[in-house]
Formats: C-alpha cells, sequence, structure tokens
C-alpha cells in the first residue's frame, strides 16, 4: 500500500509531546497564532517554528495569513476525528495515577470537538435528540426525522445548508471520557453554533471547554429537557470564560416539547443521510 504520508510518520508527529499539546489547544475548532500554539506546547517560539513546519507539510495544519499574523487550525474533521479516537485509545491503556485537575473537571462536563459539543453536554443532547424522536440513528449514520425537520427549523437551525456541505451530514462518535456517543457532522456543529448564537454556552479561555449559562440552563431545561444545573458550574480555580463576539440572533424553538425519559444510543456510525422529509 503506497500512503503520501507514512501512518509512521504521522503517528511520529502526533506522539511527541508538544505537538500532542498543540494538536489538542486546536480541537476546539479554532485557529491560533504560533506564539499561542508555543505557550501550549510548552516551548520556545523558534521550536514551535519547527514544529508547526513539519505538521503543516503533513497536511496535519493548515496556516492562513492575515496582515503580519499567520493563524494555524486543524486541516479538517479527519484530522479532529483521528486525535479524539488516539484519545479514547489513550485512556484504556494501563492507569496512570494523576488527580484530576479543574481543568480535567471542565472538559468532562462540557467541551467542543472540534466543531460540536462534547462530554456530559454532548451525551446529553444525544440522548435527548435521541429519545424526542429527533435523530434517528443507525450503524450507517444517522438522519433528521419528521419531527426533528419541524423542531431544528423552528430552533434556527438551516437542514438545507447543513446539507449542502462536504462532509458527513449526521454521524456520531464515542466520546473519549464519557465512553458514550455524541453528535458529530454537519448536524452536531449546527447544534453547537446555534447554543452559542443564543448565549447558551460559552468558550473557556485557553481550553476546548465550555461553560453553561443561566440562559443556557433554562433553554435547554424547555427546550429539550435536559436538567443540567450542575453541570454549568466551573471550577473557579479552572480558566476564566471568555466571551464569544456577538452574532445576529434567530428566533428559537417556539415551545418547549414534552418531557420524555433519555434513551441509550447504540454503536458508532460511519455515516450520514440527509433529512427524511
Amino acid at each position: 500500500m503506497s500512503l503520501g504520508t507514512s501512518i509512521a510518520e504521522i503517528a511520529a508527529l502526533v506522539g511527541d509531546p508538544a505537538r500532542e499539546n498543540m494538536l489538542f489547544a486546536l480541537m476546539d475548532g479554532r485557529a491560533l497564532t504560533a506564539g499561542e500554539l508555543a505557550y501550549a506546547g510548552r516551548i520556545t517560539p523558534q521550536t514551535a517554528s519547527m514544529h508547526l513546519r513539519k505538521l503543516t507539510e503533513s497536511r496535519l495544519l493548515v496556516v492562513a495569513k492575515q496582515g503580519r499574523h499567520r493563524y494555524y487550525r486543524l486541516a479538517s474533521a479527519e484530522v479532529a476525528r483521528m486525535l479524539e479516537s488516539i484519545a479514547s485509545v489513550a485512556v484504556d491503556a494501563a492507569p496512570r495515577f494523576r488527580p484530576p485537575s479543574p481543568k480535567d473537571h471542565a472538559l468532562r462536563h462540557a467541551r467542543l470537538c472540534y466543531d460540536h459539543l462534547a462530554g456530559r453536554l454532548g451525551v446529553a443532547f444525544a440522548d435527548a435528540l435521541t429519545a424526542r424522536g429527533i435523530l434517528a440513528l443507525g450503524e450507517d449514520g444517522g438522519e433528521v426525522t419528521e419531527t426533528g425537520t419541524r423542531f431544528l427549523t423552528e430552533f434556527g437551525i438551516d437542514l438545507d445548508r447543513a446539507a449542502r456541505q462536504k462532509r458527513c451530514f449526521c454521524r456520531i462518535c464515542i466520546d473519549w471520557t464519557e465512553r458514550r456517543p455524541h453528535i458529530a457532522g454537519a448536524i452536531g456543529a449546527a447544534l453547537a453554533t446555534r447554543c452559542f448564537d443564543l448565549k447558551w454556552i460559552e468558550r473557556v479561555k485557553d481550553s476546548r471547554a465550555v461553560t453553561i449559562t443561566a440562559s443556557g440552563r433554562r433553554g435547554l431545561a424547555e427546550s429539550f429537557g435536559l436538567e443540567l444545573a450542575e453541570m454549568s458550574q466551573v471550577n473557579p480555580r479552572a480558566a476564566s470564560v471568555q466571551r464569544i463576539p456577538p452574532v445576529p440572533r434567530q428566533s428559537a424553538a417556539s415551545a418547549p416539547m414534552r418531557q420524555h425519559p433519555p434513551a441509550s444510543i447504540a454503536g458508532a456510525t460511519a455515516g450520514g443521510r440527509r433529512p427524511r422529509r
């Protein structure tokens, strides 16, 4: 089998501790400067430049120039999925004793996995969407039901736009902290974006973690039946909250849905299908 970049080369690139920290710093989908990535990797700017050159040449990262600055981001959702899978395998490896830090606590509660929600919040979303018949998931992908089409449209998600994207429409991936599935693909990204737009969640500075706001607790409970009051509290020693820039707001779901018991999701899926009208 002939590959442009060998598996061994990719493994070596990801396996370096500094590059690992730099790559995972980009797992929230944002673009960062070389200086910010040097800080994340705990290395000097000169050393960071060498690492970033290797990562861009291997197409794990892409770089964009804006004025005097160069911004780096993960090259694709496939790279993010690879890193998340490695993290899942690492969790199952022989454990090393390390007391959980406040940042670990925040990441397990709610975080971004590239462009969609993960952690306890992401898993709770997946449970609610399937229990309420909004999404139908199978071994080969997921689709939005007729009920889900109406609900998500009222919630402010453009399903036609999501379906036109050059990516999987709806899929699930196993959460590396919860060991259960959360929603990914275009639908997962749209849900996360909508929660940011509504100011239901906010980024945590220098972290992939997100915190649930007071309005988010109310909105998630009314619209999705999620009782997440305990998940909105980030340990005060964790990084401070960084508000995202304001964006045009759209109408949220016109009325809350009836309460349903949570349902579990079986099996991870690899593909996705368009909404079922």
